[in-house]
């Protein structure tokens, strides 16, 4: 990327935080809080999400098959199926369909991707949206900026404007209420006066051809009713096997996309209806109302056949992966988003059906950080979706130079990779060359014509202070000093995993792990096994990240062969063992390093459970601890192990509830993303800077977390472990 490009893209972001991002967090917040309380009522919430990912895994299979049974289905009710190629191809008979008549619509992403209101308005239609939101930004001509809620970035203040600047009404409108009555009024009429009705589906059922609608305003029902033609535009991937199959996806729709146990209107129409439809001055028989349902191609079936893209294809639209999100929740759509879509899987969406140009705008917003897997009702990976996207754009440019990078680069790319993400990717090489010439290299790195140049050469933001090597590794520091419980007096034994950072930047921890862990009776050994993978997969080296993967299990190979544990300091890298190895391992060697593999204060809380002695470890005596788990660490559900192992310990712990600190790894540091990252950050900087909390010893357990409340707290934080090491 450019130095005019990183600029542009940072003064866009400035801007969104500054316009938009208030009333983005203010919503998302809601929508997530909303989200965790309705899910938890749920006995069987894990059972419903597998129940709905079996169904559209089956669906996507035998997609083929399942629209030409809904076909035959609505055919035989006296409908009409037209399977579009693509949106031109979609739009040319939708607007044959209407014919140049008044059009009302409900609100339907497809037809945002088809960009339909335009074409029909070109052969003459008259076309409004009836959703409140839709309205709005119809009048706005705004793009959408939320999947579900479209127009979540703008205020109550912002829309009352809008409307009495192109409105004019008698008395200007200003709060809620009378927002929503002035809309329902226009639009009524819009509808009474309207021919065509046009709406989305939320699914459709291939054994009676049932449209399901899951909406919050009633409008759709009445763009339905009201007309005399029907026009339904979905996605070939909505369809699904049967009306039985929307139970789950009703349960969970609305308890995942806005907090809510049922939406206020879930609609099930079997078209085409025969309900009186709306004449100049009486109801009319419905007898002859026409249905169209257009079944949208528009790249699907070729996602279909892309084993990396084709889980793209079971989203239900639910906005999960937005809401969840911190650096959605702090911009929204405008910046983190494409075309159409918005959010986590804005990226499968945008490089499946508009291209990878798009999704490449916004991809690198996703910072792997696997929340969204946990929140999304159909499991879908989405963070890996974003991840083999962001390779594929990275292997799609070439540089002048390609011979050359790619003889002197250690990773397995080709040269077009941004020097950036290359760097960044490479952590690993960068920290042993760091260390080797400390502190020398500290020193080189943060003069000033140093970060001058990594700023305008690598977009590595001049305001964040980068990690100082230590000259002596983790791991020669083991090396030296050696076990100092043998093993045949251990209660068990491990090999602590030496990541990149803790092994050449913050060793201190990793010395704390090993004296923690001998403290407890443990046999500890420091295999020298290189960087996870984590780096490079984060800028989207997928083969680099499988040859570190390769490398690390070599390196652990014989420890777990051994039947002995691995512990790992840094979340991130334990989450790579568990979810991401087993796409770049073979079966057996992610199993085995799967099952032996723990974070190092789960380790802790495990020994303690099985008998070893808390009196071993330093007494906490009431110690104020304000605490807050990284990322990752939550997604795997360990965070209550830690704070369990403190509280056991003597310590007085008070944990964030924020999910994100907003530094992310390398996110941090890339000036494009730097206000971003601050701007996320502050808000764990708030909850650690109460009347409460201020005064607290601040413990973070991941390597982000520790760099970014170190930049923005005056109080240096430290890596739990340490709080139990007595040195």
């Amino acid at each position: 990327m450019s130095v005019e490009n990183r600029k542009r893209k940072a003064r866009h972001i400035r801007h969104l935080l500054d316009t938009e991002g208030d009333s983005v967090h203010e919503n998302t917040q809601v929508f997530n809080e909303g989200r965790y309380e309705s899910t938890a009522d749920l006995d069987d919430y894990e059972a419903l999400k597998d129940e709905a990912r079996e169904i559209k895994e089956d669906a996507i299979e035998r997609l083929p098959e399942l629209i030409d049974e809904v076909t035959e289905a609505i055919e035989d009710n006296g409908g009409t199926v037209y399977i579009a190629d693509d949106a031109a191809d979609a739009n040319r008979y939708i607007s044959d369909v209407v014919d140049g008549r008044n059009v009302v619509k409900s609100k339907s992403m497809t037809s945002e991707e088809l960009e339909v209101n335009d074409a029909l308005e070109a052969s003459g239609a008259d076309v409004w949206e009836t959703d409140l939101a839709e309205f709005v930004l119809q009048i706005a001509d705004e793009a959408p900026s939320h999947i579900v809620a479209p127009a979540i970035h703008k205020s109550r203040e912002e829309i009352a404007a809008l409307f009495n600047e192109v409105f004019e009404p008698d008395e200007p409108l200003e709060t809620a209420e009378e927002l929503t009555r002035f809309a329902r009024g226009y639009l009524g009429e819009k509808i009474l006066d309207a021919e065509v009705g046009m709406t989305g589906a939320n699914f459709v059922t291939a054994d009676t051809g049932t449209l399901a609608l899951v909406t919050s305003e009633g409008n759709a029902r009445k763009c339905v009713q009201s007309t005399d033609t029907h026009v339904a535009v979905a996605g070939v991937e909505k369809v699904v096997p049967s009306v039985e199959d929307l139970q789950p996806f009703v349960e969970l729709i609305g308890r995942s996309g806005t907090g809510q146990d049922i939406t206020s209107y879930l609609s099930l129409f079997t078209p085409p209806g025969d309900s009186p439809t709306f004449g100049e001055t009486e109801l009319e028989s419905g007898d002859d109302r026409e249905f169209h349902l257009v079944l949208i191609d528009n790249g699907r079936m070729e996602m279909r056949e892309d084993d990396q893209l084709r889980e793209t294809l079971y989203c239900i639209r639910c906005s999960a992966c937005a809401n969840s999100c911190a650096n959605f929740q702090h911009v929204g759509g405008h910046a983190f988003g494409g075309e159409t879509y918005s959010g986590g899987i804005a990226t499968g969406w945008e490089a499946g059906v508009h291209g990878q140009d798009s999704a490449a705008e916004f991809n690198d917003l996703c910072t792997g950080c696997s929340r969204c897997v946990n929140q999304c009702p159909v499991k879908i990976d989405i963070p890996w979706i974003n991840t083999v996207v962001r390779d594929r754009i990275n292997r799609g440019k070439d540089g002048d130079l390609d011979f050359l990078v790619e003889g002197l680069t250690p990773d397995e790319e080709p040269g077009g990779v941004d020097l950036q993400k290359r760097l960044f990717g490479n952590f690993d090489t960068l920290a042993k060359l760091g260390s080797t010439f400390a502190p020398l290299s500290n020193w080189v790195a943060q003069a000033g014509p140093a970060r001058s140049l990594m700023e305008r050469t690598l977009g590595v933001d001049s305001r964040r202070e980068l990690p100082a090597f230590e000259r002596e590794s983790l791991v020669e520091w083991f090396d030296d000093r050696g076990p100092r419980v043998g093993p045949d007096e251990a209660r068990r034994q491990v090999a602590l995993y030496p990541d990149a950072y803790t092994n050449y930047v913050r060793t201190e921890r990793g010395k704390a792990a090993v004296r923690v862990l001998e403290a407890l009776d443990v046999h500890v050994e420091v295999p020298a096994a290189g960087e996870s993978g984590r780096a490079p997969l984060s800028q989207g080296m997928v083969a680099t990240a499988q040859s570190n993967a390769e490398a690390v299990y070599d390196a652990l190979a014989p420890a777990v062969a051994a039947g002995h544990d691995v512990v790992v300091i840094e979340p991130s890298d334990l989450a790579m063992f568990h979810r991401e190895y087993e796409r770049l391992l073979p079966e057996d060697d992610y199993e085995a390093l799967d099952g032996h593999s723990y974070e190092v204060m789960e380790y802790v809380y495990g020994l303690l459970e099985n008998g070893a002695d808390i009196d071993a470890l330093p007494e906490g005596d009431g110690e104020q601890i304000a605490y807050h788990s990284h990322c990752q660490q939550r997604t795997l559900g360990l965070e209550p192990h830690t704070v369990a192992v403190l509280e056991d310990a003597g310590f007085d712990v008070t944990t964030s509830d924020v999910e994100c600190c907003g530094m992310a790894g390398s996110f941090g540091y890339k000036s494009e993303y730097y206000e971003l990252s601050v701007d996320v950050g502050e808000s764990l900087v708030d909850q650690f800077t109460t009347e409460e909390t201020a005064d607290r010893t601040v413990v973070a357990s991941g390597t982000s977390c520790l760099e970014q409340l170190d930049a923005l707290l005056s109080r240096r934080p430290a890596h739990p472990v340490r709080l139990l090491d007595g040195q």
